[in-house]
């Protein structure tokens, strides 16, 4: 049996679908059971459970071959730091009440870093945590900047016709989809082929760069002009805040922003075949992004 957190989010439904096609016995833990249902019609036990419970969680984890454990966004918290930290914290005592042997963490490119790097901090301090529980192997998947970041760009393309942050639109980075991260995941959680503590860095299909990310959605959306813009900091924080997202939240993310630009984000592995993940940034644009941007578009 196989603990999957977050298991409504982008890439922990992928872990728990995965594991229960390959015939596996999954608990599926989320703080909404009615997003968990689709999950439970598939065979999975829910197990709704605040993840500040450590007790809660370490009897949700009593039993359990391995996990997929990850810290669910914490964007709308006044503290994000605290809030996240909080989990981490709570996740590591469970790990260790209920004796886990065997985690695959959803960690981030750049988590070797103690500061500095936005909200990436809190995923170096979940690793730290995680290294102090006795006999447990643990695999930290560091995957780089998701895809789907894009999708919270919808609103402003359809308003305004570009997209806009605070990296530089010529800088070529890393990209995944989640889906290749959960693929990845519940493949590695199945085989229980790690022990110790490791690092897997997941780089996507190749780098580009968010002038070509806007080219390649604008094709699919019919805007082939869609160009990218990179805003000062300043700008980029009212937008975030113009979302509803905390003030302090807003810095964190435009210091990551800063970290990107200055490197502090590069990988350490080479691109390498184990690395690279398949869902291209034309594959995202054609079968994630414009569907959300058409179905908006069609209730706007």
């Amino acid at each position: 049996m196989y603990v999957v957190l977050g298991a409504s989010g982008n890439t922990g439904s992928v872990v728990a679908q995965e594991l229960l096609r390959k015939g596996e016995q999954v608990r599926a833990v989320g703080r909404d059971a009615s997003k968990l249902s689709a999950l439970a019609r598939l065979g999975a036990d829910i197990e709704p459970v605040d993840l500040n419970d450590s007790a809660a969680l370490a009897n949700v984890f009593s039993g359990a071959q391995g996990a997929y454990l990850l810290i669910p966004p914490q964007i709308h918290a006044e503290d994000f730091i605290a809030a996240a930290d909080a989990i981490s914290s709570s996740i590591a005592d469970a790990a260790r009440d209920a004796g886990l042997s065997h985690v695959v963490v959803l960690s981030s490119i750049g988590a070797q870093h103690a500061e500095r790097t936005g909200p990436i901090v809190t995923l170096h301090r979940l690793e730290e945590k995680l290294k102090q529980v006795p006999q447990l192997s643990a695999l930290f998947l560091r995957p780089a900047y998701f895809m789907e970041n894009f999708m919270m760009m919808i609103p402003l393309v359809q308003a305004m016709g570009f997209f806009a942050g605070g990296i530089r639109g010529d800088l070529k980075m890393p990209m995944i989809a989640t889906r290749d991260v959960g693929e990845y995941a519940a493949e590695r959680l199945a085989a229980l082929d790690f022990s110790g503590f490791s690092t897997r860095e997941m780089l996507g299909q190749r780098d580009v760069s968010h002038h070509e990310v806007a080219a390649a959605i604008g094709a699919v959306i019919g805007k082939p002009k869609l160009s990218y813009q990179k805003f000062p900091a300043l700008l980029v924080e009212q937008g975030i805040k113009q979302l509803g997202i905390p003030k302090k939240t807003a810095r964190l993310m435009t210091e990551m922003h800063d970290a990107g630009n200055e490197g502090l984000l590069t990988p350490q592995e080479l691109r390498s075949e184990q690395n690279t993940t398949p869902t291209s940034i034309e594959a995202f644009a054609e079968e994630v992004f414009a569907p959300a941007y058409r179905t908006k578009a069609a209730t706007a």
